[in-house]
């Protein structure tokens, strides 16, 4: 819990602080624990790698990664190619490594850690558009990078690159196959089996999200990309109890990672790594300074981004547990020289993160790249009504919500789901049409199964552009999906007045303003309807009002329709 705090507070990476307690700890600390098991180390780093990389894939957002995706794809492929060449170079030429080593090291480094950039950045929130990119481009650069690690272990330097480049491509080719399989098929099976307690929901998603990794690496493809995809499809499937299975997630990624970054510490000796700080330096102002701005200006070429976001991306590029781990494939495979290049990683690692983590946060207010009025999706809890076909929506009106200031009626949920309860400062009660909700307003919403996804749908939208959000939120294949399953038509909008959506009766939809009025009258425009009073006279006055209201509208029938028009006829 201190070191959490003290990660918190400083603004460096948890790294740091859990590898210094693993030092503190080991043979040249006050612990004297003795600990050179490169494979135990390897296989336990490898499981901590998993269940990191489930717990990135269940916490990203396909929205927002969608359009990062091309961006992405080159830098974790293209990308890393040029920053494996250069730093090789470097290392070779520089420091004089074989060029065995040079490759590996090269390889080993140019994987970036996406939970050490956003660890630094928790107060300097960036736009989406980076923000993707990064959360892609780690969650993808992992897969080439291993297969390139183990590649250089086993064989050293590829005579056939040609050969190299197919192997990698098929590896990668599988593990998404069988990661989008598996995340579908999982999806399918956890919306369609009712668990005996909610507290499986979160095992059931990560042990699939694990079962990705087992299938991929059993057909020779990339589990690492595999249990990233799966996991990715999982998060974004709106599962029952999802915002739970992303706690259980972070939970167990961060017992992974103080896990694995204090075994990492355990593994290596103090003593003898002042040998290798000068190369490990000279090897990492190298991939900081030429290669990673290389990877990153040349591969976003075909691709309008602005320099500056160029520049933040060239310098978010931190290194985390994954190189350190990396490092570790070569000793167990015995390769001459690897104890130093677990050295010359592991400085590089350390003394590179202490100076890109704090620098960081001052780059991107520098840049003008914080986004400060970004408005913040919803966090919205789904608990199955399994017996009553229903669903309850738990949600809570976040800081940047633009859904303060609107009234409940201006929500617009669709039939079948309504506002039963909102908690406002400890204190719960049933809102009205015209409750206006606030900052940190908790929200229950009850929801029918066919209607569930629409009421998302539109909550996120209400929380984003506030009460003149489009009807049942943007565009595309799930928008059209959703109205549809609520009975609505593609063109209704949120400006439409009571009764005017999916021919419904006014007064009968739960969002709508109609018939919710004192004396439930309508809403319907001057003159509409033929003015007669329920007992059939003319309501005419000789000013012309329809239905003698100083407004205007039309004659308020008990039932909430607008005078003359029969009940059961709806509103066109």
């Amino acid at each position: 819990m201190a070191a959490v705090r003290v990660s918190s507070r400083s603004g460096l990476p948890s790294l740091l602080i859990y590898l210094g307690i693993g030092i503190a700890i080991g043979q040249d600390g006050f612990g004297g624990v003795v600990f050179d098991n490169a494979e135990l180390t390897q296989i336990l780093g490898y499981t901590a790698l998993v269940v990191i990389l489930a717990e990135g894939g269940l916490g990203t957002k396909w929205k927002e990664i969608k359009p990062a995706l091309p961006r992405a794809a080159v830098l974790s492929t293209f990308g890393v190619a040029v920053s494996v060449g250069v730093t090789a170079a470097g290392a070779h030429y520089l420091v004089g490594l074989d060029w065995r080593q040079a490759l590996l090291i090269g390889a080993v480094v140019s994987s970036t850690d996406a939970a050490a950039v956003f660890s630094v950045l928790r107060n300097v929130p960036l736009p989406a558009r980076l923000t993707g990119v990064l959360e892609a481009e780690s969650g993808f650069n992992d897969a080439p990078v291993v297969i390139l690690v183990v590649a250089f272990s086993t064989a050293g330097p590829v005579e056939h690159w040609y050969t190299l480049i197919g192997e990698i491509a098929l590896e990668l080719a599988i593990g998404a196959a069988i990661g989008l399989a598996v995340g579908w098929l999982g999806a399918y099976g956890m919306r369609h089996v009712a668990l005996p307690a909610s507290g499986l929901y979160p095992i059931a998603v990560m042990a699939i999200a694990v079962s990705a990794y087992a299938a991929g690496a059993l057909a020779h493809g990339s589990g690492f990309l595999a249990v990233y995809l799966a996991a990715l499809v999982l998060g974004n499937a709106k599962l029952p109890h999802s915002a739970a299975t992303r706690g259980f997630a972070e939970g167990l990624g961060w017992i992974g990672q103080i896990g694995m970054f204090v075994l990492l510490g355990l593994l290596v000796t103090p003593h003898t790594l002042f040998d290798d700080a000068v190369p490990a330096l000279i090897i990492g102002l190298i991939l900081t300074i030429v290669a990673r701005p290389m990877s990153v200006f040349l591969g976003l070429l075909p691709f309008k981004v602005p320099w500056r976001e160029k520049a933040l991306l060239s310098w978010a590029g931190l290194r985390g547990a994954v190189p350190i781990v990396l490092a570790t494939i070569p000793m167990v495979g015995g390769v001459p020289g690897s104890d130093r290049a677990f050295n010359i990683v592991f400085i590089l690692v350390v003394v590179y993160t202490l100076i890109q983590g704090p620098t960081l946060p001052w780059l991107a207010r520098k840049l003008r790249l914080g986004d400060d009025e970004e408005a913040a999706d919803l966090g919205i809890e789904s608990a199955p009504l399994e017996r009553l076909r229903g669903h309850l929506l738990s949600t809570t009106v976040s800081p940047k919500s633009r859904m303060h200031g609107v009234e409940i009626s201006e929500l617009r949920l669709p039939p079948g789901a309504a506002v039963t309860l909102v908690v406002r400062d400890g204190t719960s009660f049933v809102p009205s049409p015209t409750t206006v909700l606030r900052r940190g307003d908790d929200l229950l919403v009850v929801a029918t199964d066919p209607v569930r996804d629409a009421v998302e749908n539109r909550l996120q939208a209400v929380s984003h552009h506030g009460k003149l959000a489009g009807w049942l939120a943007p565009g595309g294949p799930a928008g059209r999906r959703a109205i549809k399953k609520a009975g609505l038509r593609p063109g209704d909008r949120a400006g439409g007045r009571g009764g005017e959506r999916s021919g419904e009766r006014p007064g009968e939809h739960p969002g709508g303003r109609a018939g919710e009025r004192a004396g439930g009258r309508s809403r319907g425009r001057a003159g509409e309807g033929s003015g007669e009073r329920p007992g059939g006279r003319s309501a005419a006055r000789p000013d012309g009002e329809a239905g003698g209201r100083p407004d205007g509208a039309a004659g308020g029938r008990p039932d909430g329709a607008p005078g003359g028009r029969p009940p059961h006829t709806p509103a066109r």
